[in-house]
């Protein structure tokens, strides 16, 4: 993809792509079994985000984050986000 095509995505979404590129290869040997680790990857998305969430929802990000032991990637902790 050109460069064009990401600062579209940037201008619409307001994140921007450097950011997105340096999560995705953050999570790529994450340890999400690691509570300090899913933390801090929850709280890095919600920043990116711009999007701030309470103690309460980053607990249970992070507990359902952990128990389910998937493999995690920005639209999954987005998608958890929205659904409050």
């Amino acid at each position: 993809m050109d460069n064009h095509f990401f600062k579209n995505v940037e201008k619409k979404t307001g994140v921007n792509m450097n950011e997105i590129f340096q999560l995705a290869q953050s999570l790529q040997h994450a340890n999400f079994q690691d509570e300090r680790t899913v933390r801090q990857v929850v709280k890095r998305v919600a920043r990116i985000a711009n999007r701030p969430i309470s103690k309460e929802l980053e607990d249970k990000l992070v507990r359902t984050i952990i128990k389910d032991g998937k493999k995690l990637d920005f639209q999954t902790i987005a998608n958890m986000m929205n659904k409050k």
